[in-house]
């Protein structure tokens, strides 16, 4: 994945970068999660990943190259404040699905372990007549 940025300009009054980019992705084939394109944005800015916020990534029909709109902010604060939560949500990391995985896992031998017991308990009353 590679990210190149198109144009970059300070907006001092939101105190904020306002930024377009572009994303080659031929390695990966898919769009990449917004997540890993706010990393290397953040790295090609100098700047902490927590102040960067991807508005929008779009991958153009049949190509291999997405393109964007980012937001650079000077402070966390100042991006918690001006940024909408969908926004934020978007760009939060992804959460680890593992840990649902074995809860769903063991919530399954649960629902198992009754039906097992009724099946018991019919073969039981079969028996008895």
């Amino acid at each position: 994945m590679k990210v190149k940025i198109n144009s970059q300009q300070y907006n001092p009054l939101l105190k904020r970068k306002e930024i377009t980019f572009e994303v080659r992705h031929e390695e990966t084939k898919g769009t990449p999660p917004r997540f890993e394109v706010r990393k290397e944005l953040a790295t090609l800015l100098k700047a902490n990943y927590e102040t960067v916020y991807v508005k929008r990534l779009e991958t153009k029909t049949g190509t291999m190259t997405a393109f964007g709109e980012a937001n650079a902010y000077d402070s966390v604060e100042q991006a918690k404040l001006l940024e909408p939560e969908y926004i934020i949500a978007r760009n939060a990391p992804p959460a680890k699905p593992e840990e649902k995985k074995e809860e769903k896992k063991e919530e399954a031998k649960e629902t198992k372990e009754p039906k097992k017991e009724k099946e018991t308990k019919k073969k039981e009353e079969e028996k008895e007549e």
